[in-house]
C-alpha cells in the first residue's frame, strides 16, 4: 500500500521495505544478492557521524569499504578492538558507538583505504 499527494506522486510506500544498499533497489527485487563478492564503489571510504533513529546517541558509519561480507565482519572486529567501542555490521556499513572519525581515518589510511569524512 502507498499513499498518494494531490498530484497522484507516491508520497509513502510500505510495498518495498527495505533497500539494499549495493544496488538501491528493494531487496526482493536486488540484483546483486551474492554477498560473497566484493561490492563496487567509488573507491573512496566515508566516514560519516549520525544520531537519526538513535534517540540522540551519535554513531560512526563506515560506507563503501569494498569488502566481501567476511571481511568486512572482520576488519568491523579489528575497527571496534582498536577504538574500544562496540559496533555492528548492518547492510555492509559498519556501524561504531560513539564519534570515532578521528581514531578510524588513521587507521583505515594505514590499512591503503582512501578516506573521506562526511558529514558535520
Amino acid at each position: 500500500m502507498g499513499r498518494r499527494d494531490k498530484r497522484g506522486g507516491l508520497v509513502y510506500s510500505t510495498d518495498g521495505g527495505r533497500f539494499c544498499p549495493g544496488c538501491r533497489r528493494p531487496m526482493n527485487a536486488c540484483v546483486c544478492r551474492d554477498r560473497s563478492r566484493p561490492r563496487n564503489g567509488d573507491g573512496v571510504v566515508h566516514l560519516s557521524r549520525e544520531t537519526r533513529g538513535r534517540k540522540g546517541a551519535g554513531v560512526t558509519l563506515v560506507i563503501g569499504l569494498p569488502l566481501a561480507d567476511a571481511d568486512l565482519a572482520r576488519l568491523a572486529k579489528s575497527l571496534k578492538t582498536r577504538c574500544g567501542v562496540g559496533g555492528s555490521v548492518k547492510d555492509g556499513v559498519i556501524e561504531l558507538q560513539g564519534d570515532q572519525r578521528d581514531k578510524l581515518e588513521p587507521l583505515l589510511l594505514a590499512d591503503g583505504y582512501q578516506v573521506k569524512r562526511a558529514g558535520g
